[in-house]
């Protein structure tokens, strides 16, 4: 089969021929491919690689795939060969979505729901993320204002509609200057250039000094400081790249700050609870992309043997929309 291996000797990605895999475990499924999408996770192997076990250069990344069951292990109850299926997969197993059979845990599988494959796989580990984030962690069905840092990438563009979905008032959300209209068309009400303004000064001048109730950090760096500053009293934020640091957060204790954090994929680790948090969300998104309540935007499509460049490109800049590759 073809598949896009990583050499970790020469941190990079390249077409290669490889047998179809064996199956795993005993609640393993085989999955023909139909469509990949391509995440920042996934061309940061050169960062996380130490916790795939044996890796070679033979690893195949390709976290969220779209495709059809073609074999299962003998434990695999819920599923029969011929079910389309959408999944998330696990970043610390060797046999992903970049090639034509990807091997996964039928734990974590969900029904495909009823869209394009392109559509589909466009949405774990952004949509998942954003909707796990915003519902279970920030409560986003109680608050009227939120801060996106980083709205025009995957996860901020769908965190974005996804509040507007649940009546947020203010949506002020950060991007380039280039991608204003993008977002506003995902429906913020206010979008900061984080490279020409301000951002927290003008946080503090769209909420009257008051700050804003929840904030999303999508971007990682030192932008998790930047949220933490614009929340008013009693305030919470989500951090979706990096450990949140409290201690430098300004007056976090004094405004009763609260702090959360998110990995989609540490559900694959953590046993039952952790599985079941992955086939919750899928469950949930998929049926808001199946009812047109969120769309994909900006997304492209790319050959099979344009992934490795692409990968490249995707970890040395900041991307718009969605990636994803056909077979």
């Amino acid at each position: 089969m073809k598949a896009i291996t990583y050499s970790r000797s020469a941190d990079s990605f390249k077409v290669s021929s490889l047998p179809v895999p064996e199956l795993q475990s005993d609640y393993d499924v085989l999955v023909k491919v139909k469509a990949v999408a391509l995440n920042p996770v996934d061309t940061k192997v050169h960062a996380w690689h130490t916790r795939v076990v044996d890796m070679d250069d033979h690893f195949v990344g390709g976290l969220d795939v779209s495709g059809e069951i073609t074999a299962i292990g003998p434990m695999v109850t819920d599923w029969a060969v011929g079910d389309p299926v959408l999944y998330h997969g696990n970043r610390y197993r060797k046999y992903g979505g970049f090639a034509e059979f990807a091997i996964h845990d039928s734990r974590t599988l969900i029904q495909h729901p009823n869209v394009a494959a392109e559509l589909a796989a466009a949405t774990p580990c952004a949509g998942w993320t954003a909707f796990r984030a915003l519902t279970e962690k920030l409560n986003i069905h109680k608050s009227d204002s939120l801060f996106i840092s980083g709205a025009s990438g995957g996860v901020g563009s769908f965190a974005v509609q996804l509040a507007d979905n649940f009546g947020v008032n203010t949506i002020i959300a950060t991007c380039s200057e280039s991608n204003r209209e993008f977002v506003e068309d995902l429906g913020a009400t206010d979008v900061l250039d984080y490279t020409q303004q301000n951002v927290i000064a003008e946080v503090m001048t769209l909420t009257d000094g008051k700050g804003v109730h929840t904030a999303l950090d999508c971007v990682g760096g030192d932008n998790d400081i930047i949220c933490a500053s614009v929340l008013g009293f009693e305030g919470a934020m989500c951090d979706l790249v990096r450990t949140v640091r409290p201690e430098q957060y300004p007056d976090a204790f004094a405004k009763g700050l609260s702090f959360h954090q998110l990995s989609l994929g540490s559900g694959h680790e953590h046993g039952e609870v952790g599985r079941n948090t992955l086939v919750r969300v899928g469950e949930v998104f998929s049926q808001l992309l199946s009812n047109g309540q969120i769309r994909v935007p900006e997304l492209s499509t790319l050959s099979f043997d344009d992934i490795p460049e692409a990968l490249i490109q995707m970890r040395n800049q900041r991307t718009v929309g969605k990636q994803v590759a056909l077979f």
